[in-house]
């Protein structure tokens, strides 16, 4: 399976501007920017959509592990927080941090627990990342 997305860009890296599309249609020409990345600027940027990404993977491996612990959760909600700080080699993505809050009626905290921790190390996105990862995670029943 393969996935596609690409960028276009024009200009120097301050005054230049770009866009962004996926092969599904979902992002078309979506733009972004070094005051989008830098400058809380309009349009997205390479962190942002990481983040969507590592929330949308994680919740679902989530949902597949909960699964298995004879668990379905009524609602998960999660928020990815990427990290992007200046090193001395130049930028580097350094932590992504995942805060979920999961709604699951009668739900054992071990099993959760458990179902947290496998759906962490165990998505393909959190693979990908040489990033530190960590997890909080609220169950509500």
């Amino acid at each position: 399976m393969q996935r596609k997305g690409s960028a276009v860009w024009q200009g120097g890296l301050k005054d230049g501007k770009g866009t962004v599309s996926t092969e599904s249609g979902v992002l078309r020409q979506t733009p972004y920017s070094f005051s989008a990345r830098f400058e809380n600027g309009t349009g997205t940027n390479p962190e942002e959509l990481l983040a969507a990404a590592h929330a949308g993977c994680f919740t679902m491996a989530l949902s597949g592990q909960l699964g298995n612990a004879g668990m379905t959760a009524s609602k998960l909600e999660t928020t990815a927080t990427i990290s992007l700080e200046k090193l001395p080699d130049g930028f580097a993505i350094t932590k992504s941090h995942l805060d979920l809050v999961a709604h699951i009626p009668g739900a054992d905290q071990a099993k959760f627990d458990t179902a947290v921790k496998n759906a962490e190390t165990g998505c393909p996105v959190s693979k990908l990342f040489k990033a530190e990862i960590s997890v909080s995670a609220r169950l509500v029943s």
